[in-house]
């Protein structure tokens, strides 16, 4: 979640530096979706791993609740 963070205050920075450089603007704002993107890429898998971990532990659980045959 560290690196979402990181990710996107650097798009901004790039937005911002675009508006006060105009002939670097598009290039910045190019930079500021890429990190956006590289933002959505990790909180994607940070959401997928969380998602993981509780299927498992949810498989785990069902295994102890199965009642043995008599």
């Amino acid at each position: 979640m560290e690196n979402v963070r990181r990710y996107r205050a650097l798009a901004s920075l790039c937005r911002q530096q675009a508006a006060y450089r105009p002939l670097q603007n598009w290039q910045l704002l190019g930079q500021a979706e890429h990190f956006e993107y590289l933002a959505e890429i990790a909180l994607k898998a940070h959401f997928d791993a969380c998602n993981a971990q509780r299927e498992e532990d949810a498989i785990a659980a069902a295994a102890w609740e199965r009642p043995a045959a008599a």
